[in-house]
Order: C-alpha cells, then structure tokens, then sequence
C-alpha cells in the first residue's frame, strides 16, 4: 500500500472514531427531557465523592428516571479527557486542567461553575531536614508535579515571582503518588502539590512548605460539562449543581464530620481530610468575569511557555443558560 493510500486509510479510520465518539454522547438521549444517565468524573476528595456517598443526587433524579454513574480519577487532566471523548457527562477539576482541554483539537469542554478560590490548599513542598529555604533556592534542582494540573501552573507562578522559570530548575512530570514516593527517596527536592496530597504529605511525611499558593495563584475548582450535554440538560445541571451546594454547605458547616465521612469511603486519615477541608472555600456559582479573567491569565501562560498547542478565547468555553 502507497503512503498516500495509508495515510488516507487512516484519516477515513479517524474520522468513523471521531463520529463514533460525536454520537455516543448524545444519540442515547435525542429528544429526551431528561437523558436516561449522567456519568460524573470525581477524585478522592472533595464535594463530588461526598455527594456520591449520601446518595441524594440518586434520589433526585430517580423520578426522572436517570440513572448516576461515578467515575474516580487521580487528577484533572485525564479526567478532562475522559469528558472530552464523551466518556462523562461532569466534572470537577483544579483551575488549569479545563484550559489545556479546550485547548484540544474538537473540544466541547464548557465551564458550568466554580468553587471560591482557595489558594492555601496548594503548597511547594520540601522534606523537613532540606536545606532549601525559599522558592529561589529551587534553581538548578528537580521538582515533582502533574503535568497540566492546578499545581503545574502554581509552579510557575511562584518560580516567576521569585524570579525563575521552568527552565531554571529539573521538571520531573509525576502523578501524585509517585511524586510523594520520589520526594520521600530523595529523587526530586521538591513537589508542587494540592491538597489532600499535600495536607498528607505534612501531616504523614512531616514535610514544609517553601510557598503556599496565597498571593500567587487562585486555587479555583471548576465544575465543566459537554456543549452538547449542558444544552441538551440544562434542568439535569441544575438539579447536579443544587446537591452540590447543600453537600458544599454540610461540609462548611460540619468539617469533622465531613472528614470522618470521607475517611470511611476513601480510607484517608479524617486529620489530614479535616485539614484539608478548613482550607478550602465553598458554594459553587457561574463565572464572574474576574474568574473568566483568570483563567485568560492561565491560558495565556501556558500558551507563552509552550506548554498549550494554541491561542484560546476562555470566554468562548463559559456555558450561558438560555433565559438566565
């Protein structure tokens, strides 16, 4: 077979997946009030899995006849992923991963809401015995970080303020996991982190902070959907967002017990989850403009850093309801 013929194959090949993908995120539900389920992309902490264990979005839904399906991740990005490629329906997400996914060729990513800024719920963090003192001292040494997650942009963020760039230290791209195991061995010097990784890592590996994210970054969490999805569903994401806020006010209200309710489905000390959780601001709304500024901000970094394949307008990807 020619090249050309290959390469022509493969597109024909591509363009059946693509279709593929189109059409199994709304052809289940065509001309529907109500789809027949909604899948929602949580990771192992925060108002998502607390919802998930009270069982109440179920029940709302029940009369309607959709059926809740939970989807677990360990960060942001492959779960942006997973709702890019229609695999789920919702998501919650740290502040820079729904950049790098609208960034994507053929994404359909919208922002549905946020969470308060909580910039203390992310930390550089050290092992305790370091000689690092300052963000500064990082240059020319290996940190940890997920790639494309809230803490990646934290990272440079506080390497420009303290007068560095990426290029001034060692990248070692991790997941959070193994991030903590490479600072515990001593492989890296340092982990951008968010909590509850980072309330544990202190709590556990006695760790310290060089820099919290206050007076560097925002530290939003967003709540993002499909175009297609949100236009369809609006009712659906008004029903999803209303548990969110009565499960954001129980745990605002009652922090241990939200921790010892977490730690019984996460199996994560309720100390660290309750640490965790007093750091961290509540109440989900649609984007203000000085939000939508932000994550302008975001993407305009990353684009200047060539860590985004392209120029993106954020005001583009905020869902406006119809009538609201």
């Amino acid at each position: 077979m020619s090249k050309k013929r290959f390469f022509t194959a493969i597109q024909s090949l591509m363009a059946v997946a693509a279709m593929a993908t189109a059409l199994s995120g709304t052809a289940y539900a065509a001309g529907e009030a109500w789809p027949k389920e909604i899948t929602l992309g949580y990771q192992k902490y925060g108002p998502l899995i607390i919802l998930k264990s009270t069982g109440e979005l179920e029940k709302r839904l029940q009369e309607h006849g959709v059926t809740v399906n939970w989807a677990e991740f360990q960060f942001g990005p492959p779960m942006l992923e997973a709702l890019n490629a229609g695999s789920l329906d919702f998501a919650i997400t740290g502040e820079t991963p729904p950049v790098a996914a609208q960034a994507s060729k053929g994404s359909s990513i919208v922002y549905i809401a946020n969470e308060p800024a909580s910039p203390q719920g992310e930390g550089i963090v050290v092992k305790a015995d370091s000689e690092l003192k300052t963000v500064a001292d990082l240059k020319g040494r290996k940190v940890a970080v997920a790639k494309g997650s809230n803490a990646h942009f934290f990272l440079i963020q506080a390497l420009a303020k303290a007068g560095l760039t990426l290029d001034d230290i060692s990248v070692a791209y991790l997941a959070p996991a193994d991030a903590r195991a490479a600072l515990e061995r001593g492989d890296v010097a340092a982990w951008s982190i968010w909590d509850y990784f980072y309330a544990a890592a202190e709590i556990q590996l006695g760790v310290r902070a060089l820099t919290t994210g206050e007076g560097i970054v925002n530290n939003y969490a967003f709540y993002t959907s499909r175009r297609d999805f949100a236009e369809q569903y609006p009712a659906l994401l008004d029903v999803v967002l209303d548990e969110v806020r009565k499960t954001d006010q129980w745990i605002k209200d009652n922090p241990a017990e939200a921790s010892q309710k977490l730690a019984t489905h996460v199996g994560i000390d309720a100390k660290i989850l309750e640490r965790a959780l007093r750091r961290s601001n509540y109440g989900p709304e649609p984007l203000k403009p000085e939000v939508t500024a932000a994550q302008q901000t975001i993407a305009d970094t990353l684009l200047a850093v060539k860590l985004l394949p392209n120029q993106i307008k954020v005001q583009d990807a905020v869902w406006q309801p119809q009538g609201k």
